[in-house]
């Protein structure tokens, strides 16, 4: 699972992760949440970003659900992509909901609603929970231009309420950070500046 802020660069790692991985003879699949196109409740969750579902955005707890019931609904997928293959890498998982959340509300990574994601979705909903989890630790400043200059170069791809608030994304950082120290729900790797995805495959197919 490959985790951060938006603008983080895990779209930008996943290409030459997936290259270094088949240069091992590994076989592997992708994924990414939420699934904006494929899911009503993540195209749902879109809307309420962008204001266009009323008050919903300012529920945590429903946004949260939302984003849980997309990975609920995936759930068969990705259990076929890790029966069959040996590496499945998915952006944004369990954790970005646990960080946002968290981060929304003013907690720590010890707080409620981190408890509270968790149980929802790796207990009542019983998605798979991650063998290893990756958070690019890109500087806050640094993913927020990025955000910034792809939201620029793209008309339509405005930045979402999340996007855009940027002491939101400084108490999510912290909170990413946090879960990564405690190693929730699995073991974690912190990646820190430019990433060497030849070692970074090696680790993950030992």
């Amino acid at each position: 699972m490959i985790e951060g802020l938006d603008g983080s660069g895990k779209a930008t790692l996943t290409g030459p992760l997936v290259s270094a991985l088949q240069e091992r003879g590994a076989r592997t699949a992708t994924l990414a949440f939420p699934r904006y196109d494929d899911d009503v409740h993540a195209e749902l969750a879109r809307d309420a970003l962008y204001g266009r579902l009323g008050d919903l955005a300012e529920s945590v707890h429903g946004m949260a659900l939302l984003f849980a019931l997309d990975r609920r609904a995936a759930a068969p997928v990705l259990r076929e992509l890790l029966a069959d293959h040996d590496v499945v890498l998915v952006d944004r998982y369990v954790a970005s909901n646990a960080a946002y959340s968290a981060a929304r509300l003013d907690q720590d990574a010890a707080g409620e609603v981190v408890g509270w994601v968790r149980e929802l979705e790796t207990g009542r909903f019983a998605i798979p929970v991650p063998d290893h989890q990756l958070l690019l630790a890109t500087p806050h400043a640094v993913a927020a231009e990025r955000a910034q200059r792809r939201a620029a170069a793209d008309p339509g791809r405005q930045r979402d309420a999340y996007e855009s608030d940027d002491p939101l994304q400084r108490r999510t950082d912290a909170v990413y950070r946090e879960l990564a120290a405690t190693s929730w729900l699995s073991p974690w790797t912190v990646l820190e500046g430019e990433t060497d995805t030849g070692a970074l495959a090696a680790a993950l197919v030992r």
